[in-house]
């Protein structure tokens, strides 16, 4: 399970990397369950339906692609489902749905209703962090582009309001299977099946984020293992 990585510090990427504008309040370098963090989500100006159309006849006129209008928005790592009847309970179960798995997102109750309503975002990160347990013990690894640019993971963002108003913003990191993976296969626990999250290339993150649910599961994919590099993590770091 991915449950830690490291969020996007140099301001300059957010524009660069997501056409977003950075987060104007400062993020923490190491993102953990129910910490705060970001997220890129379609603008409001920015219909589903439209975005989607836009496209697909830009795709079939062979023209350049047009990027849609994306916003940056802060939230909580792990998913709070809209049906949670408590902040309390919120917490509980918010620390359990920092992933999401593909197969299940249109069965399950805690992701359903964010994946048919077209709630999907981008998770901006420089590297995710595993145990590798080949050792016989863990050794937090961090995986990461081998050209050192920020990646974008597939997610799904949620919205949920309490009785007495309090409302909590939440995103979680949506994830493939990696048993085949010649990279991902070495992490996590022993025997265990392996997981990993779902990095988007570049040039569909405006097709991932406006796409019908139908037409999103084509984005679940494993990434190419040799654009990854994994190193163990230094103590001291």
């Amino acid at each position: 399970m991915s449950s830690h990585y490291e969020s996007v510090q140099t301001a300059s990427l957010y524009p660069d990397a997501f056409h977003v504008e950075a987060p104007s309040e400062p993020v923490g370098r190491q993102v953990w369950p129910r910490q705060p963090g970001v997220f890129i989500r379609l603008s409001a100006a920015s219909a589903p339906a439209e975005a989607e159309a836009a496209a697909e006849a830009e795709a079939a006129a062979d023209a350049p692609p047009r990027v849609l209008k994306r916003e940056l928005v802060a939230g909580q790592f792990g998913l709070v489902p809209r049906w949670v009847k408590s902040a309390s309970d919120a917490k509980l179960r918010s620390t359990k749905l920092v992933n999401a798995r593909s197969e299940i997102v249109t069965t399950s109750n805690n992701f359903r209703d964010a994946w048919l309503a077209g709630q999907r975002c981008i998770v901006p990160m420089m590297a995710f962090l595993e145990d590798d347990w080949r050792s016989g013990k863990a050794v937090p690894t961090r995986i990461a582009r081998v050209d050192g640019k920020p990646m974008g993971v597939a997610g799904l963002w949620e919205r949920w309001e309490g009785a007495d108003g309090e409302v909590i913003t939440s995103y979680t990191l949506l994830t493939v299977n990696a048993n085949s993976h010649a990279l991902m296969h070495r992490y996590q626990q022993p025997g265990s099946e392996k997981r990993m999250v779902a990095i988007l290339n570049e040039g569909a993150y405006d097709a991932w984020l406006s796409a019908r649910p139908e037409k999103a599961r084509e984005f679940m994919r494993s990434y190419p293992a040799n654009w990854l590099t994994a190193n163990p993590v230094e103590k001291n770091r």
